[in-house]
């Protein structure tokens, strides 16, 4: 898969066909796109959320979004580097940022260990509680069992790799 494709790769179409359970604001705020969301429509909203119209929205590809607007994407900062190699992000409505994975593989971990995007990037919500999903832990294992580790693993990893995001975001806003 190249990044101008439009088709989500196969584990991540496997694990976004499932659903999320919201319960409440108890579970998982993630709503999944049918495809990756146009790179018109993404430099559009890169745009409007940094105030920056100079900016396109090539380093994105959008997969989803949470209930309050925020996008969860692939960031394409990996030079020469398959869709699924390159971290996931989440770019919130209020200005939540993170990296909440290294990878595709990474990701789908995540989703197991019962967070979504907006929860791994903020991960320190007291009145949260991750529940395991043993639906997506089964797609995790049948894509990703290599990449097998914890969801608190997998946010940590990836903020260590991209301690710099949050400015890196910054840095764009006007």
């Amino acid at each position: 898969m190249t990044p101008t494709d439009d088709q989500f790769p196969a584990a991540l179409a496997a694990a976004l066909a499932l659903p999320f359970d919201y319960d409440d604001g108890n579970g998982v705020d993630f709503e999944s796109f049918p495809a990756f969301l146009p790179a018109e429509e993404t430099t559009a909203w890169f745009r409007a959320w940094t105030g920056n119209a100079e900016l396109d929205g090539d380093d994105f590809r959008v997969f989803g979004r949470h209930g309050t607007g925020g996008y969860a994407a692939f960031w394409l900062v990996r030079p020469h580097r398959p869709l699924v190699d390159q971290p996931v992000v989440f770019l919130g409505s209020e200005g939540e940022t993170g990296v909440v994975a290294r990878d595709l593989g990474a990701f789908l971990w995540l989703l197991a260990g019962g967070y979504g995007p907006w929860e791994a990037a903020v991960s320190d919500e007291p009145d949260w509680t991750p529940r395991h999903n043993h639906e997506l832990a089964a797609v995790a294992e049948r894509f990703a069992s290599d990449h097998k580790q914890s969801a608190a693993a997998v946010i940590e990893q990836a903020a260590r790799e991209f301690p710099d995001f949050d400015d890196t975001i910054a840095e764009f806003c006007r």
